[in-house]
């Protein structure tokens, strides 16, 4: 019987600690519960808190034109073996010939240059002058230096093509003197844009819109020269002054009635 009296009074013992322990675990979780509640209402106040402010639709529009542009020598941008992203510096010879590829074609890269837009280069730049090298030679050459199954060339590619072109353009120099000449009438320059084209005069438009063709009501609307009279020409305004239609001496009588008396001499 004492045995099992002291086992009795050590679990009494024992009962208040856990359950002070069991209190404090209790009162931690209800703090830390406050907390989140806390959080989710400044949260709620300041809702840009820790967001990074957006960037303006122009600045992204010159980071896409600009990565579009940042590519290395040979056209390709993802780096090299490593993956590494490390941007190269471009030459002015390169700069030309990405501005030159990307040129009226929205979905290209700047990589490659197709045929159109090689000749564009070739005029804008003066490399054809009509006499040594004419458009024929700079077709030619792009034929023969692109790849049977491509229509592109690449840089490396654009740049043995000026070198068949500088070779025949300066023949008194040598080649690498000539190639730094038409490399010069290159480095720098962009496409240059003509104008928008003018529509096509069609015969049936200009008939319709030809005011001295125009007959009956319609002629009335319009005086000599195509312009429109306005109100005059859509409605019939009375005339009320008094004179028959067709009278051409309209206002004689009163000048004749005001015209001033010459004093007779004594």
């Amino acid at each position: 019987m004492g045995t099992a009296e002291s086992t009795k009074r050590k679990q009494k013992s024992a009962n208040p600690s856990t359950a002070q322990r069991e209190r404090n675990s209790c009162t931690s979780m209800a703090d830390h519960k406050d907390n989140i509640d806390d959080f989710k209402v400044q949260t709620a106040k300041h809702p840009n808190i820790s967001s990074a402010p957006l960037r303006p639709h122009s600045e992204q529009s010159r980071d896409r034109s600009s990565k579009r542009l940042s590519t290395d020598s040979n056209g390709t941008s993802d780096g090299g073996m490593g993956g590494s992203s490390t941007p190269v510096e471009l030459t002015a010879l390169e700069e030309s010939f990405r501005r030159f590829a990307i040129h009226g074609d929205t979905r290209a890269t700047g990589k490659d240059m197709h045929g159109k837009n090689w000749s564009k280069l070739c005029k804008d730049c003066g490399v054809i002058d009509g006499k040594s090298i004419t458009l024929t030679d700079v077709d030619i050459v792009f034929s023969k230096v692109k790849k049977k199954s491509c229509r592109t060339i690449t840089f490396d590619e654009f740049k043995t093509a000026l070198g068949e072109l500088a070779r025949k353009k300066y023949k008194e120099k040598t080649g690498e003197e000539a190639e730094a000449e038409v490399f010069k009438l290159i480095e720098g320059k962009a496409p240059i844009i003509a104008g928008v084209t003018r529509a096509v005069a069609s015969p049936t438009v200009s008939r319709l819109t030809d005011t001295t063709k125009f007959t009956g009501s319609h002629k009335e609307r319009f005086d000599d020269t195509g312009r429109g009279k306005g109100k005059a020409g859509r409605v019939d305004i009375v005339d009320t002054s008094g004179y028959v239609s067709g009278y051409k001496h309209q206002g004689s009588y009163e000048k004749k009635i005001n015209k001033p008396t010459m004093a007779k001499p004594m």
